[in-house]
This record gives C-alpha cells, structure tokens and sequence, in this order.
C-alpha cells in the first residue's frame, strides 16, 4: 500500500532538489524516496550502535579502527 505525504522545503532545498531530478532524471518523488530510506537506515545503525558500545567497550573496542584491526 503506498500512502501519499506532504513534506515543506524552503526554497533552497526546493531548488537544489530540482537541479538534482534535472541532472539525473530521477523524480523528485525518487530522490526524496531514496533519502528517506538512507536516513531511517543511518538512525536505525546509530541506534543499534548506541546499544552495543558498553558491550564492545567491555572487550576494549574503543573506536571502529580497533574493530577494523579485529575483523582484519
């Protein structure tokens, strides 16, 4: 089921958002669509990332290069 959402730019997102669906021939739906989906992705990780810190500081993980060194 797809639901229809009114969403308020100012001017110079409106502007910026038109010059995007021009140059790459996406609509402006498309474009808004696909932030939408990359922004709850990003706030979805930050929340599981929030929840996991205490537990991987336990085990002396302190930035993600001392996760990039483990997995590497």
């Amino acid at each position: 089921m797809n639901s229809m959402i009114s969403v308020r730019l100012d001017a110079s997102l409106q502007k910026r958002l038109e010059a995007v669906s021009r140059t790459t021939g996406a609509s402006r739906s498309d474009i808004i669509r696909d932030a939408l989906k990359r922004q709850l992705a990003i706030l979805t990780f930050e929340k599981h990332r929030e929840a996991a810190m205490p537990f991987a500081e336990a085990r002396g993980f302190l930035t993600d290069e001392d996760v990039f060194k483990e997995v590497s």
